[in-house]
């Protein structure tokens, strides 16, 4: 928590709930990239590595790497892509696939594609609200006991007294809920599920 109140404000880093450690983001499109990722069901994990050696040459990589469980791969966002020359091209390609590394590439329309688009800028406009504890049992003890169930049902099977949606949509950010974000708008028949 203390790193989250340090970065406050800093928009050269993304701070998510998957990257044990802040990215470095100083491109937005990189930082829009960052977001589905973030929200991304198949993301498990979200990590940076600065540097790699080829045959004991440092290479600078500056690669953001997702974990997912079909495997590691580097985040290519295409607006935000640094340039090489030809032979620090080489270096990193073969940086890359010495540790494994898949390209995912995301364009500029990939990251305006709807409804993901609109559904994502609604679920992050609520990362790192606060959500209270008890509030927070309720949610994940009714996916616990109903399995995943639609969002309607969701926000209706808990009691409080004000309106539940946007701590839900919080533990989406906090990586304890999924949704669907790419095939259909938000709505009362998404279907919510736990990440456990």
């Amino acid at each position: 928590m203390r790193i989250r109140r340090l970065l406050r404000g800093r928009p050269d880093f993304f701070v998510s709930a998957k990257a044990p450690a802040p990215i470095p983001a100083r491109h937005p499109a990189l930082r829009a990239g960052l977001v589905p990722a973030s929200l991304d069901p198949q993301v498990r994990a979200i990590g940076h590595v600065a540097t790699a050696h080829v045959a004991s040459v440092p290479v600078d990589l500056d690669a953001v790497v997702l974990t997912r469980q079909d495997g590691r791969f580097v985040l290519h966002i295409v607006p935000a892509r640094r340039l090489h020359d030809v032979a620090d091209e080489g270096l990193v390609q073969i940086a890359l696939r010495d540790l494994d590394l898949k390209p995912l590439v995301v364009t500029a329309e990939d990251l305006k594609a709807e409804p993901r688009r609109s559904n994502v800028e609604q679920v992050w406009s609520h990362n790192r609200r606060f959500v209270p504890l008890g509030l927070r049992i309720r949610i994940l003890q009714v996916l616990r006991d109903d399995g995943p169930v639609e969002l309607v049902r969701l926000l209706e099977s808990i009691q409080s007294d004000r309106d539940p949606t946007p701590s839900v949509l919080s533990l989406f950010c906090d990586d304890l809920l999924e949704i669907d974000l790419t095939s259909a708008p938000l709505g009362p028949l998404s279907i919510v599920r736990s990440r456990s």
